[in-house]
């Protein structure tokens, strides 16, 4: 089923490149992990190309409403079939080998030989959809958790006690208040803006 001028799924993932764009036109790649792996070990669900799998995710949730919402003849079941399996190895691309494995395990593929019926893609095409909403919001979750981390962090080196913000005593002789001691309070000529 591959031909020998379609390029493998190594070249097509080294022609496109995934991330963020910084404004200059050009994507960087991000990579995103549920925990960190020591340096000997295998990344653990992390994706390498969270814009890819974001494109596709889009595509294939569009497809899914496209295929709910419209008959189609044996050519269309085929080419969604062939669109399905094509968006599995390049999904696969973009993921770690464990969350290979686990879209490998739950995205069966259609029987050889014979178009899959409209109910069939569906299914398929939705449970697709259901998986990368499932991963789209660990990402999130990631995300967060970094965010809380790297906040508790900026909070410690600050010398403020994590979620100190508002209503965080502070010895008033720090700040020259009202039960400040002149000697703990340099001379200042006035308050500065």
């Amino acid at each position: 089923m591959t031909d020998e001028n379609e390029p493998t799924s190594a070249q097509a993932a080294d022609a496109a490149t995934d991330g963020a764009a910084d404004g200059d036109g050009i994507e960087r790649g991000v990579l995103v992990e549920a925990r960190n792996p020591a340096a000997n070990e295998v990344p653990f669900e992390t994706v390498t190309a969270p814009a890819k799998v974001m494109r596709i995710g889009s595509m294939v949730k569009q497809l899914l409403d496209e295929v709910r919402s419209a008959d189609f003849d044996e050519a269309s079941r085929e080419r969604l079939a062939e669109i399905y399996e094509r968006s599995i190895v390049e999904l696969c691309d973009a993921l770690s080998p464990d969350l290979q494995e686990e879209l490998h395990m739950l995205a069966l593929p259609f029987k050889d030989g014979e178009p899959p019926s409209i109910g069939e893609i569906r299914i398929a095409k939705a449970q697709l959809v259901g998986w990368l909403e499932g991963l789209f919001h660990g990402i999130q979750a990631t995300l967060f958790a970094q965010q809380i981390a790297a906040r508790q962090q900026f909070e410690q080196m600050r010398g403020i006690a994590p979620g100190g913000g508002e209503g965080a005593v502070i010895d008033p002789r720090l700040i020259g208040g009202p039960g400040a001691s002149q000697a703990a309070i340099p001379d200042r000529p006035g308050t500065y803006l």
